[in-house]
């Protein structure tokens, strides 16, 4: 199979993977979203592997909402003054 960008296709040695969608290729290797959610780089040497699939079954992995806005601040605390401990009056 010659494998492009664009192209629709599934691994014919892991099929649990789902169908993937090539979004770059190289004369190394290509890279394919698959509808796992995963992104895999397949080498050249195993383009053998994949298959043409229906583009009407790939369905790009659907992103879970962000949770909250981050990490929560951290709370400040009153720190002593460098030196202020160290002095004495005279």
């Amino acid at each position: 199979m010659i494998v492009k960008r664009g192209s629709v296709v599934s691994h014919a040695m892991a099929q649990q993977w789902g169908i993937g969608k090539v979004v770059e290729v190289n004369d190394i290797r290509a890279t394919i979203r698959f509808s796992d959610g995963m992104v895999r780089k397949i080498i050249s040497s195993h383009f053998g592997d994949l298959h043409p699939a229906d583009p009407a079954g790939y369905h790009p992995p659907v992103k879970a909402p962000p949770k909250g806005r981050g990490k929560a601040p951290r709370p400040k605390t009153a720190r002593p003054k460098k030196g202020a401990a160290g002095a004495t009056a005279q």
